[in-house]
């Protein structure tokens, strides 16, 4: 048996006004976050598998500690926005990997996709699955490790 409950719901001009700022806020920063998860997730990996230089380490510690600290307030701000972002992490890694591709398309990081895959990568050469838990996107450093040797 399927019930259809169905009502009307009277809003003043200024209340709809309200509520469409706020779904617009909402959207806009669920947006901003799958940019944040993106960029974290191309950055550990390109932390993990691909850094060479002590400047391009600093580089990408300082892009990853940027984009954690605007997911953070995004997620203070608007908790609700995490469940979303929760939900979508898959998606964020397909967009990470492209962005990747994008990057060692790069002249500049040709050498770099040489040396990583013997050519220029294409999405078979990333994992399908992303290989961070959101936990670890927010949490992750694995460069701790290498500082305290």
């Amino acid at each position: 048996m399927f019930v259809s409950l169905q009502f009307k719901l009277e809003l003043k001009k200024e209340d709809k006004e309200k509520l469409v700022k706020l779904m617009r806020m909402q959207s806009a920063a669920i947006r901003v976050a799958y940019n944040m998860l993106r960029e974290l997730k191309k950055n550990l990996y390109r932390w993990e598998n691909f850094r060479e230089s002590e400047d391009e380490r600093h580089e990408w510690i300082e892009r990853i500690n940027n984009a954690r600290n605007e997911l953070d307030l995004i997620l203070m701000r608007q908790p609700s926005v995490k469940a979303k972002a929760k939900e979508n992490i898959q998606t964020a890694w397909e967009l990470a990997v492209q962005s990747l591709i994008d990057w060692f398309e790069e002249p500049k990081n040709h050498q770099k996709a040489k040396s990583g895959f013997g050519r220029l990568p294409t999405q078979e050469d990333f994992p399908k699955e992303c290989p961070y838990s959101f936990e670890e996107i927010l949490d992750y450093e694995p460069w701790v490790q290498l500082f305290q040797s």
